[in-house]
């Protein structure tokens, strides 16, 4: 008999091809790491029972046929914030890595990743990271070394309505967000639970109006 851990991560597989699909789901039920909620082959399906199966994490392919993957991270971050989408792809274009990002997905991966980097990346989105496949990685910061010098990032939060609503103590929180910290970091500096990091961050996000980490560092520092 198996017994599964109360710290097994749920997640959740949406992928149209089966061979794929099914590569997913043994690589997470083999995993001392994730528990395997729940599987979809087609987007719509996705869209009415992700929302009842709550998971904690959603591996999500962009080309689903008659609608987009990002399009579903949209429309079902926007209802339940607290789902966190890791993007599982071929596609490697820019437009697609950040029109995912601004979407709502919280981490980018190819599908030729290997199952210890799959299993890892979801372990790393858990505990507040945003894990990226090196090639995407590469690419996002080419982007933005790009930039025109009047684009480029501040290091001061600027000073808004929204900015003035945080508290002292979650300001302290997306300063090391910023820094590329994840919560078990965050709240060992802090003296507080990675869960306790992990609410301040939900209340961030809603207080911002924003859907993940790049999101709510860009906003408070007027990038």
């Amino acid at each position: 008999m198996q017994f599964y851990s109360m710290n097994k991560v749920s997640v959740c597989i949406v992928e149209d091809v089966t061979d794929i699909r099914q590569a997913l789901e043994q690589i997470i039920e083999l995993s001392d790491n994730c528990m395997l909620t729940a599987s979809f082959a087609t987007g719509e399906e996705a869209l009415v029972k992700i929302p009842l199966v709550k998971p904690q994490v959603v591996l999500m392919d962009i080309g689903l046929g008659s609608i987009s993957g990002i399009d579903i991270v949209r429309e079902l971050k926007a209802h339940h914030p607290e789902i966190l989408f890791l993007m599982c792809t071929v596609y490697e274009e820019e437009e697609k890595i950040f029109e995912a990002l601004r979407a709502g997905a919280s981490g980018y991966i190819l599908k030729k990743s290997s199952p210890a980097k799959l299993t890892e990346a979801i372990s790393e989105l858990v505990e507040g990271g945003a894990p990226m496949s090196s090639q995407i990685a590469m690419k996002v910061v080419n982007a933005f070394k790009h930039l025109p010098v009047q684009e480029e990032v501040t290091s001061s939060p600027v000073q808004n309505e929204e900015v003035a609503v945080l508290s002292r103590r979650e300001k302290e929180i997306l300063e090391r967000l910023s820094q590329g910290k994840i919560y078990k970091e965050i709240g060992g500096e802090l003296g507080i639970s990675a869960e306790t990091v992990r609410k301040h961050v939900y209340h961030i996000y809603e207080k911002l109006h924003v859907n993940n980490r790049v999101e709510a560092v860009n906003k408070y520092f007027g990038r």
